[in-house]
Parts: structure tokens; C-alpha cells; sequence
């Protein structure tokens, strides 16, 4: 009994030698440089889940579970920081430790009567490594931040994070309310409108009319190639009874977004339902057309350059298409056939642009394009077979002839 006293007192003696020093040193720890600090862990994380959401490692879903629960723990931790403790509340701290854990650890022992039974059992230890934080946990980790914001009422960054986390728990209005308090503090900055556009919208029950699609539009207006922007300003329109107007701006989304991608087909499936809804159709070279433009036609002869014939199989995808030959890349006509087709003879007209206004009909001239791609995607990627013709008149009736000769590098 007498060497379990004596090993009792030593494991006290190391625990205060290890719990008091820190609290009795002196020192100040500025609560500005840990919020950078955890700040600055969070930014560097959520890149990287960006990164894995870009690569496909995450699913939409998976990727906006993670960020919450990244920001729920950043204003977690960005409220512990707030509370410094001074040298003398340590030093109070460490002395009440070296007092009462003796006490604790003997009336501990004295009250379960054998140090087995301190040991613990399976049921004790549970299986709390890996717990993600239920709801619960996650509406207080919210109420604290939001605590927090009314003594940081200039933390743009801050009500942006509150707003986000009202919007994960599905508190919209309150989510409004913390965004239209980032925009005040930030102005036109596209992210926030189109987050308090969608905060607004979700509270007034999916509805984009009034102060969200004013937001939407005045995006729009400056960056006409934003996605999001474009995907509420369609629905903006289609709220609206303008569903002609919101077929256009989903045609330009269905373009920007990755080909394949499941965000692609989702949109696809809606631009259908929406489409369907407009009597008699959008044409697809929307505005009209005159009897210049509609006269405008290229045809292209396409072949296979002998020596390429081993590096390609029947069913490869063969993109032939027109492009600017300056400015966007895009494709002002396009078709799509395959290896096996070859070779072939298409004719390039307004009907197959893949935007109204990026059509063949605005440009006197024109690159013509043949490409195989081993991928069956239409962005170039190495390893894809080329052949092209410089410049094309786009008034020339005569035909243009495409060997596909070389390897994209």
C-alpha cells in the first residue's frame, strides 16, 4: 500500500510540474494573432477543398457538408480567442490546480475505494475520435459567432461566415440579414450579392423578384460570363413569365460548365422543361434572322492524314468547327462525328452556334478546325489529332478541305 501512496504522490507531482508552469510564466497572448492564425488554417483548408471538388475527390454535396462544418469550427475557434486570460488570472488558476488536484485525486480514489476501478471500460471510452458535430452542437457553435459579430460589427468576414452557417441550418432570413450586413461593409462585390440575392430568394419562398433579382442583374451586367449569376438571372426571368429570356441565359450556362459534368446535366434537364414552356420554341440563333445571314454556310471537306490511321480508333470522337480568329475561343459552329465517318463532308451554318451572339454570321472570317479526341471532350487536350485552315471567308461558297496531320502537343 505504501508503494502505491508514494506512486499516487509522484504522478501528482508530474502532472502539476507539467500543468503549472505555463499558467504562472507571464504571458500575454494577443487575440488579433490567433485570429489570424486560425484565419489563416482555414483559408489554406478550404482551398484545398476546392482543389478536390474541381478534381472530382468531392461531390457537390460532400463539399458544402465539409466547408460548413470548417466554418462552424473557425468561428468556434475565433470565439475561444477572444477570451486572453492575464497573468494574474493564471497565476489565481495555478494556484487553486496545485490545491485542489490532490484533494480531487484522493477523494476520487477514496470514493471509488480500489484504483481498478478507475480503469476504463469500452463503454467509457465510446467511439468520440471521428464524431462530426451533430446539429445541436452546430446551432451553438453558431449562436457564438453570432454573439461575437455584436462586438464586431466592421467583420465583413465574419457576418459572411454568419451567413453562410444561417443558411447550412436553413435560417434564411436570418441569413439575409447577416449578407445584407456584408454588403454594406464590402459593396459590389459579386460574391456577397449573389449570396444575399440567394439568402433573400430562399426567405420570401424561392422567389428571385424584387431586391434578389436586382442584385442578379446588376452582376450580370459586369461579369455577363458569371455562372451563378447566370443560373439565378434564368430563373429570375422564368419567375417573371419571361421564360424565352430565361432560356438564353441557361443556354449560356449549359456552355461554361464542364462538359460531362454533373452539374451540366442537371442544367440540361431544367433548359428542356423551360424550353418546353415556350410556345413555339427560342431559336437557337436568337435574334432573328436576315436573309444575309441566313445565306451564310460553309462547307468542309475532312480527312485523315495516312500515317495517323494506326493512332486512332472507329469510334473517337471527330470534333469540325469554326472559331474567331480572334478573341473567345469558343466554337461559332460546331459537329460532332466519329472516327469511322471518315472522311467526311459537313457544312457549317448559323443553326449549329452554340451562342446567339457568337455565331458565324458576325464574323467576315474565320479559323475552320478538325480535331480527333481520344477523350470524346470537346476542350483540347494532349494527345488529340489537329488540322485546320487558317482563314476562311465566311461568304466564300466554295467548299475547304481539313487533313487532320498533326498531334496536339
Amino acid at each position: 500500500m505504501t508503494v502505491f501512496w508514494l506512486l499516487i504522490g509522484l504522478l501528482i507531482l508530474i502532472a502539476l510540474a507539467i500543468l503549472l508552469p505555463p499558467l504562472w510564466r507571464q504571458r500575454t497572448v494577443a487575440a488579433a494573432d490567433m485570429d489570424s492564425r486560425n484565419i489563416a488554417i482555414a483559408k489554406t483548408r478550404l482551398a484545398e477543398l476546392q482543389a478536390q471538388l474541381a478534381t472530382g475527390a468531392l461531390t457537390e454535396e460532400q463539399y458544402q457538408e465539409q466547408r460548413a462544418e470548417l466554418e462552424l469550427a473557425l468561428a468556434d475557434d475565433l470565439d475561444i480567442a477572444t477570451g486572453n486570460a492575464t497573468p494574474a488570472q493564471g497565476r489565481w488558476i495555478a494556484t487553486v490546480l496545485a490545491i485542489l488536484l490532490p484533494l480531487v485525486a484522493l477523494s476520487f480514489y477514496g470514493g471509488l475505494g480500489a484504483y481498478q476501478a478507475v480503469e476504463p471500460t469500452p463503454e467509457m471510452l465510446g467511439s468520440k475520435q471521428n464524431a462530426v458535430p451533430n446539429l445541436e452542437e452546430m446551432k451553438k457553435m453558431v449562436e457564438k459567432l453570432a454573439e461575437r459579430m455584436k462586438t464586431h460589427a466592421d467583420d465583413a468576414e465574419g457576418w459572411t461566415m454568419l451567413g453562410k452557417s444561417y443558411k447550412y441550418l436553413q435560417q434564411f432570413p436570418k441569413a439575409a440579414e447577416a449578407f445584407a450586413k456584408a454588403y454594406a461593409l464590402l459593396g459590389e462585390q459579386s460574391e456577397i450579392m449573389l449570396l444575399y440575392a440567394d439568402a433573400l430568394a430562399f426567405a420570401n419562398n424561392e422567389q428571385m423578384d424584387g431586391k434578389p433579382a436586382e442584385l442578379v442583374f446588376k452582376v450580370l451586367a459586369r461579369e455577363p460570363d458569371n455562372v451563378t449569376a447566370l443560373w439565378y438571372g434564368g430563373m429570375a426571368k422564368a419567375q417573371a413569365g419571361e421564360a424565352a429570356e430565361g432560356v438564353k441565359l441557361w443556354r449560356k450556362v449549359l456552355m461554361l460548365l464542364p462538359p460531362d459534368s454533373q452539374g451540366r446535366q442537371e442544367v440540361q434537364t431544367l433548359l428542356s422543361q423551360l424550353e418546353a414552356s415556350v410556345p413555339g420554341g427560342v431559336p437557337a440563333s436568337a435574334p432573328e434572322k436576315t436573309a444575309s445571314t441566313a445565306a451564310v454556310a460553309l462547307t468542309i471537306n475532312v480527312s485523315l492524314a495516312p500515317e495517323l490511321q494506326s493512332a486512332v480508333a472507329a469510334n473517337d470522337t471527330v470534333f469540325v468547327y469554326a472559331q474567331a480568329i480572334s478573341g473567345p475561343k469558343m466554337p461559332l459552329a460546331i459537329v460532332r462525328k466519329q472516327v469511322s465517318d471518315l472522311p467526311l463532308t459537313v457544312t457549317l451554318t448559323d443553326a449549329q452556334a452554340m451562342m446567339p451572339a457568337m455565331k458565324l454570321s458576325n464574323f467576315a472570317e474565320v479559323k475552320l478546325l478538325a480535331r480527333v479526341s481520344k477523350s470524346g471532350e470537346a476542350i483540347t487536350q494532349a494527345g488529340d489529332l489537329l488540322g485546320s485552315v487558317e482563314s476562311a471567308a465566311t461568304g466564300d461558297k466554295t467548299s475547304h478541305s481539313i487533313v487532320i496531320n498533326a498531334r496536339v502537343k
